[in-house]
């Protein structure tokens, strides 16, 4: 039997004008955009639809502007009565899973990714920290390298085989890029972000910001997801939390994610959000399962088109 499984996308799918044109035609997009005016207390809609771009790039914006446009492509879906089987998002994109799964409320989850956000900016200053994609290498090759390191340089995101994110101090990852490009990395990348997510030194974050999710009222998903932290099923309102706030200073394991819901039978995958990145991702994870998107009207249509027709 066929499942279905949604992905939610992280920080980094952003760009600007993102939901545009389902804001344009769907009064219901247009209201959960108001909504995140309303409930953050200025125009994020203004910043996501018109940028400029260097707003939109900061952690406090980028944060609840993807949720927004993640939670209203999700929105619409439902509204066509798609449902997945399963769901799991990447880094940040696990709140959009959440408020699509009812576990959280969209109000409750803009508050929470905008205080990650500001957290997240905060935790080290400005030019401290870095992160690096390292593309050709074993997990193991990059964890090596890493361990060869004096100082903070961890692997923190686990996307799909050879691909990997190492994150820390600025100059710990410039040490251990040089030393992956001599061990044969194909590519070495020097990411465009305000800080070393998902490395330890975000705990001072994670501990702020763990106040903030005792404040809000989690219930049990309505569908199951794959969190980030373990790569298992977290259905548990406390084992949920619990995992948000270790998911800001520990690693993304993605790959192990998908290949969980592959395991427990999901052979469609719909990214739900802007780009596409989580789509590239999961073709290199297993190339015979089928993948669509939902980012924009020609997206939306052309998905239902296509799920209506298995």
């Amino acid at each position: 039997m066929q499942k279905i499984a949604f992905m939610f996308p992280g920080q980094g799918a952003q760009y600007v004008g993102m939901g545009k044109d389902l804001c344009d035609k769907y009064p219901e997009a247009q209201e959960l955009l108001q909504q995140a005016d309303d409930v953050l207390g200025y125009k994020i809609s203004e910043i996501i639809l018109d940028g400029p771009e260097e707003d939109l790039k900061l952690t406090v914006n980028t944060q609840p502007a993807i949720l927004t446009v993640s939670t209203i492509c999700w929105q619409l879906l439902k509204n066509s009565g798609v449902t997945p089987d399963y769901a799991a998002g990447h880094s940040l994109g696990e709140y959009s899973a959440l408020v699509a799964a009812n576990c959280i409320d969209y109000p409750d989850a803009l508050q929470l990714v905008s205080k990650r956000g500001k957290f997240m900016e905060e935790a080290i200053p400005a030019g401290k920290g870095a992160m690096a994609a390292i593309l050709g290498l074993a997990n193991e090759k990059v964890e090596e390298i890493c361990s060869r390191i004096e100082g903070v340089v961890e692997t923190v995101n686990y996307n799909c085989p050879g691909q990997l994110v190492i994150a820390g101090e600025k100059d710990k990852v410039e040490a251990a890029s040089r030393l992956a490009a001599a061990e044969g990395a194909k590519r070495v990348v020097p990411l465009n972000v305000s800080g070393p997510f998902h490395s330890s030194l975000m705990e001072p974050a994670a501990e702020k910001f763990a106040y903030e999710l005792s404040k809000v009222s989690f219930k049990t998903p309505e569908f199951p997801i794959v969190a980030n932290l373990s790569a298992e099923i977290a259905q548990c309102p406390n084992e949920i939390k619990s995992g948000l706030k270790g998911q800001m200073h520990s690693p993304v394991l993605w790959d192990m994610s998908m290949r969980k819901l592959i395991a427990l039978g999901v052979d469609r995958f719909v990214e739900v959000g802007p780009s596409k990145v989580l789509s590239c991702l999961i073709k290199k994870i297993d190339k015979n399962v089928k993948v669509y998107n939902v980012e924009n009207v020609e997206s939306l249509e052309g998905t239902l088109k296509a799920l209506k027709e298995e």
